[in-house]
C-alpha cells in the first residue's frame, strides 16, 4: 500500500488522458485571455476587500469577552487576539509578497509549460511527489479557492451596500451583512449596529452573485473569458481614476509613523494580503484549455504578477495618506467608504463601479478554477465520476461547476471577510511550497525533459518560494493552524475510504488496463 502512496503519474499519461474525447475541454484561451483571467483573479480579492484588515489590524473586542464564557471567547476571538497591522508600511508587505510570488510565478510556469493540464499544484504534484501527497494539495486547493471566494463575495456584497446607499436604498441589515461578525458591526461614525459574535441573518448578495457566475461559467470557457477582460479593463480604468484624482488631497502626516508595528506589523499585514495574489496561481488551471499552453501560460502567469503588484502598491500609497490607517480596521470595502468619507462623491462612484466589476471578475476566476480542480481529481478517480463530467454542447465541468457554487454561496452568506481570508492564504501558501518542491524533484528526476520555459537561476527561485512560505505561514494566527489540519484530516479519511480505491493507479484500475489492451475489448 505505501508504494501505491507514494506513485506518480507519468507526465506523458497526463497529457494523453487529458485528451480523451469524452473528457477532453475546449481549447479557445491565448495568453492575453490568460493574463486578463490572471489580472480579474488577483485585482478585486485584495485592492477592494482585504487590505483594509491588512493595514489596521484586527484588535481583540474586551468588551466581548466580559460577556462570553471562556470557551466561546477562544472560538471566536483566539483568531483576532495579536494581529497587529502593517500601517502604512503595507506598501513594503506588498513588496515584500510581490517578491517571493515572482519567485513562486516562475515555479508554476516551469510546471505548467512542461504539464499544461488542468487542475494546477494539484497535478504537478501527482507527477513528482506521489499520489497521496497530490490528494493533500488537492483537498487544500479547494479550501484555497472556495475560501477566497466566500471573502470577496463578502467583500462585493460591502460594496452592493454602497451602490444602493447611492440611490437612498437601505435594505435590512439583516439580509446584507454576514450571520457571523467577530468585531461586530459600525457604521462609519462608529455607532455599533450589531455585537461581536452570531446573529439572525444572511448576506443574501455575497451568495446570488457567486450563483450568477456559475451559470456564465456552465455555459462556455470563451463566454466567461470575454466577459472578464470587459471588467477588468474597466476597473483599471476606476482604479487609475481613484490614484490620479485623489493623489492632491494626501496629508503626509497620515504616513507617520511608517511602520506603527514595526516588522511584525509588516510580515502580519503580508501574511494577510498573501491571499490576493493567488490570480497567477488561476492561471495554470486552465492550461488545458490554451491554444498553445507551452507558450502563453508563463506569459500570462508573469504578466499578471508584474501588473498587479504595480496597481497594488500605487493604490495603498495613496490609501494610506488619504486618511489614517487606524480608521482602516475591519472595513470590506476599505476604497469605497474613504471616498465616501471624504465626501468625494463622483469619484466613490467610480471606483464603486470597478470595484463591484474587479470583484466580479476575480470571483469568475477563482470558480473557474476551482471546478478544475475537481475535475481533474475526479478524471484520476479521487473523486466520484460525477466531478469529471463534461457538459455535451458547452464541453464545460458542468457539475463541478455547480457544486463549487453552492459550497461557496452559502458560507460567504454566513461568515466575515477577515475569518474567511485567513483560512484562504495558509492554504495558498502550501500550495506555493509544494508546486517549488515539484521543480526541484523533476530537476532531479527528469533533467532531459524538454522545457519550453525555465525558471532562471538554477534551484534559487524554489528554494526562496519554500522559505518564504514558511515565513509567511509562521505569520498567521494558530486557529488557522487548527482549522487547516482539521480540513486535511477530514480530507484524508476521504481518501482512504474512497479515493486510493478507485484512483487510476491503484492495482485493480492498473490491472484492468492491462486486460483491456491484451483482449482489445472492455473488461
Amino acid at each position: 500500500m505505501g508504494a501505491q502512496l507514494f506513485r506518480t503519474k507519468n507526465i506523458d499519461r497526463l497529457i494523453s488522458d487529458s485528451e480523451n474525447p469524452d473528457k477532453q475541454l475546449k481549447k479557445s484561451l491565448g495568453w492575453l485571455s490568460l493574463t486578463s483571467l490572471g489580472i480579474g483573479a488577483v485585482i478585486g480579492s485584495g485592492i477592494f476587500t482585504i487590505i483594509g484588515t491588512a493595514i489596521a489590524g484586527q484588535k481583540l473586542q474586551f468588551s466581548s469577552v466580559l460577556n462570553a464564557p471562556l470557551l466561546e471567547y477562544l472560538i471566536y476571538h483566539s483568531a483576532s487576539f495579536g494581529r497587529p497591522g502593517a500601517g502604512p508600511a503595507i506598501a513594503l508587505s506588498f513588496v515584500l509578497v510581490g517578491f517571493v510570488c515572482a519567485f513562486a510565478a516562475l515555479c508554476y510556469a516551469e510546471l505548467a509549460a512542461m504539464i499544461p493540464i488542468a487542475g494546477s499544484a494539484y497535478t504537478y504534484t501527482y507527477a513528482t511527489m506521489g499520489e497521496l501527497i497530490a490528494w493533500i494539495i488537492g483537498w487544500d486547493l479547494i479550501l484555497e479557492y472556495a475560501v477566497s471566494n466566500m471573502a470577496v463575495s463578502v467583500g462585493f456584497s460591502a460594496h452592493i451596500v454602497n451602490l444602493l446607499d447611492w440611490f437612498g436604498v437601505h435594505p435590512d441589515l439583516r439580509w446584507i451583512s454576514p450571520a457571523y461578525l467577530p468585531s461586530g458591526l459600525a457604521d462609519l461614525q462608529g455607532n455599533m449596529l450589531y455585537a461581536p459574535g452570531w446573529h439572525f441573518g444572511f448576506n443574501w448578495p455575497a451568495f446570488i452573485i457567486v450563483m450568477l457566475l456559475t451559470i456564465l461559467l456552465v455555459r462556455g470557457i470563451r463566454e466567461s473569458a470575454n466577459a472578464n477582460s470587459i471588467m477588468v479593463a474597466l476597473k483599471i480604468m476606476a482604479i487609475m481614476v481613484f490614484v490620479i484624482f485623489t493623489s492632491h488631497m494626501i496629508h503626509p502626516s497620515n504616513w507617520q509613523p511608517f511602520a506603527p508595528n514595526g516588522w511584525p506589523g509588516i510580515l502580519t499585514g503580508g501574511s494577510i494580503i498573501f491571499f490576493t495574489y493567488i490570480g497567477f496561481d488561476s492561471v495554470s488551471t486552465a492550461a488545458e484549455e490554451c491554444k498553445d499552453a507551452k507558450r502563453d501560460v508563463p506569459i500570462g502567469i508573469i504578466a499578471t504578477l508584474v501588473v498587479c503588484t504595480i496597481l497594488y502598491i500605487g493604490v495603498v500609497v495613496v490609501l494610506t495618506g488619504l486618511v489614517p490607517w487606524q480608521s482602516l480596521m475591519d472595513d470590506a470595502a476599505p476604497v469605497v467608504n474613504t471616498l465616501k468619507r471624504l465626501g468625494m462623491g463622483n469619484i466613490q462612484l467610480i471606483v464603486l463601479i470597478g470595484a463591484l466589476l474587479g470583484m466580479i471578475s476575480s470571483l469568475l476566476v477563482f470558480q473557474l478554477g476551482q471546478a478544475r480542480v475537481w475535475f481533474a481529481m475526479s478524471r484520476d478517480g479521487l473523486l466520484p465520476r460525477i466531478f469529471g463530467r463534461v457538459h455535451p454542447r458547452y464541453r464545460t465541468p458542468d457539475f463541478s461547476t455547480i457544486v463549487a457554487g453552492f459550497l461557496v454561496g452559502i458560507p460567504a452568506g454566513l461568515l466575515d471577510i477577515g475569518t474567511l481570508a485567513d483560512l484562504s492564504n495558509i492554504g495558498t501558501l502550501f500550495a506555493f511550497a509544494l508546486v517549488a518542491g515539484g521543480v526541484l524533484i523533476l530537476r532531479y528526476k527528469q533533467p532531459d525533459r524538454p522545457r519550453a520555459f525555465r525558471a532562471p537561476g538554477g534551484i534559487l527561485a524554489p528554494v526562496i518560494t519554500i522559505l518564504a512560505c514558511l515565513l509567511l505561514m509562521a505569520g498567521l494566527p494558530i486557529t488557522n493552524w487548527i482549522r487547516f489540519f482539521v480540513w486535511l484530516l477530514i480530507g484524508l479519511c476521504f481518501y482512504y475510504g474512497y479515493g486510493r480505491k478507485h484512483s487510476q493507479l491503484s492495482d485493480a484500475n492498473i490491472a484492468a488496463d492491462q486486460a483491456k489492451q491484451i483482449t482489445g475489448r472492455k473488461v
